[in-house]
């Protein structure tokens, strides 16, 4: 081997070994990864002409809303005291559209404000019937909140009752789907309201809530701290709830559900704010799952968030009043809807006291079907699909002064479900493929380099090893020469000796 050769096998081993050294201590100390997390925070910010505000503010992906209600086909067994029985029948479904509007930034862009509206446009193909037409018997919730908030004066009790009775209200109604969703004048309401001009004598699930918005929020826009990305800073000009009975349970806690901060990690807990819960809830991981090629995280309400305070201690604040707290898997929260005994729950009792599911015919609650989860992608933060299902329920009881409700037994009576639920569109999903793409081939970098090395490595050993087999020749070989290097003297003697017979033949 030239000494040229020694040079050149020299400092290509050298750098193989630096490569792998350099691979290696960058992998240690994940110089990449944090390179690529900090940009991925500083990005991931809501600011004026940014990708994510656009998002932000016009969410691409299609929103659908499913309205699912329980029929009552035995109304005049329940007035007698009989056990109810429903069926389900759905579901109504309604694309749901939610801009951001007057968006203002604040504090010199570390706070956004906006009004969230939503608009609702049926869409009948993915619609079980026809909301104008399908009628739905349903306890009369306009009558059930009127006795509730007379029952304490024995007077208005029995006028009330009278006036029920005058004009033919009962405990049950019948009504279309349209009605129940969108508003009906209510004849109770309407003779109350000569009385008390402020009472509003239209009733609906939905009433006023297609194109309207009642809901101004304040959030952090993450340029000053990554983890406050989308949370909410105030609602309705309001940084906390004054409905319930511990600064624990009157906290706004984390974002209104549509956007959440990046990188997170298994081990947190998401919270969400639900002005329709009227109070915060927070999601626990569950399971890896994957979304159009993309990877996420699936996060869902763990039991504890509507655990009796037996269970879960920290419940005891949403007892209003202090000390009447129901079951697990139920909130009352007549204290957020003008006294009105509204219960919310997950669909079909799912995570609730078994009671609850017992009491009602009709029943099946199961994990795919009534479960709210969300699907997040770790690395962005971005939701990929969710589904959040909740009940309304109406407490229905026996009330002193109304004859109607003699029979009656406690129910925590199911009226609806709904099921807003969304997943990435497809050109969403190719841009996040392609960062993350990009993303991986950062993070992999090191590796990448320590490969380069083990392979400039590997070829120089090979190239070594094959350059030494080339040596001088072996004893064998020595041998071999000789005999051949003998054979011309050999012949020169034979040939003499050849000459010399034929001369003397001559």
């Amino acid at each position: 081997m030239t000494t040229k050769s020694r040079v050149i096998y020299s400092t290509g081993i050298i750098i193989a070994n630096l490569l792998i050294i350099t691979g290696i201590a960058l992998v240690v100390t994940q110089v990449f990864q944090t390179v690529l997390h900090n940009l991925v925070k500083k990005q991931i910010v809501l600011k004026e002409g940014a990708d994510v505000f656009k998002s932000w503010q016009n969410p691409a992906p299609p929103v659908y809303m499913q309205y699912y209600f329980f029929n009552v086909t035995n109304a005049q067994a329940v007035m007698l005291g009989g056990k109810p029985a429903v069926e389900e029948i759905g579901p109504y479904t309604y694309r749901e559209y939610r801009p951001r509007e007057n968006v203002t930034f604040l504090e010199n862009g570390t706070k956004v404000s906006a009004l969230s509206p939503k608009t609702f446009v049926f869409l009948r193909d993915m619609s079980s019937g026809d909301p104008e037409v399908d009628l739905i018997t349903t306890v009369n919730i306009p009558a059930v909140a009127v006795m509730e908030q007379v029952k304490g004066s024995i007077i208005l009790s029995s006028i009330i009752s009278f006036g029920m009775q005058t004009i033919g209200v009962e405990m049950f109604m019948t009504r279309t789907v349209n009605e129940l969703l969108w508003g009906f004048k209510d004849p109770l309401l309407t003779r109350l309201r000569a009385f008390k001009p402020e009472v509003e004598e239209y009733f609906g699930l939905m009433y006023k809530k297609n194109g309207t918005s009642d809901d101004e929020f304040v959030f952090h826009t993450g340029m000053q701290d990554y983890k406050d990305f989308g949370k909410i800073v105030s609602w309705n000009g309001e940084s906390k709830m004054k409905w319930w009975s511990s600064n624990e349970s009157n906290m706004i806690n984390g974002s209104d559900g549509s956007s959440f901060h990046p990188l997170i990690g298994k081990n947190e807990s998401l919270y969400i704010f639900s002005p329709d819960l009227c109070r915060s809830i927070y999601l626990t991981f569950e399971k890896d799952v994957g979304i159009k090629g993309i990877p996420a995280y699936r996060f869902s309400p763990p039991p504890e968030v509507l655990a009796s305070p037996e269970i879960n201690p920290a419940n005891t604040g949403f007892c209003v009043p202090a000390g009447t707290c129901m079951g697990t898997g139920v909130l009352k929260v007549s204290v957020c809807r003008k006294g009105a005994p509204v219960v919310v729950s997950f669909p079909h009792f799912y995570q609730a006291d078994q009671k609850y599911v017992d009491a009602i015919e009709g029943l099946s609650p199961n994990k795919d079907d009534h479960e709210t989860y969300l699907d997040i992608n770790p690395l962005t933060g971005f939701p990929m699909r969710a589904c959040k299902r909740a009940q309304i329920n109406i407490l229905v009881d026996r009330i002193v002064g109304f004859p109607i409700t003699k029979y009656l037994n406690q129910t925590v009576f199911p009226v609806m479900f709904i099921n807003e639920s969304f997943v990435i569109d497809d050109t969403s999903a190719k841009r996040v493929r392609t960062l993350l793409l990009i993303s991986t081939i950062v993070t992999n970098f090191p590796l990448i380099i320590v490969g380069l090395g083990a392979l400039l490595l590997g070829v120089l050993i090979i190239l070594l090893c094959r350059s030494r087999m080339q040596k001088k020749p072996t004893a064998k070989e020595d041998t071999a020469y000789t005999q051949v290097s003998d054979k011309p003297e050999e012949s020169c003697e034979n040939n003499s000796n050849i000459q010399l017979k034929t001369y003397t033949s001559t």
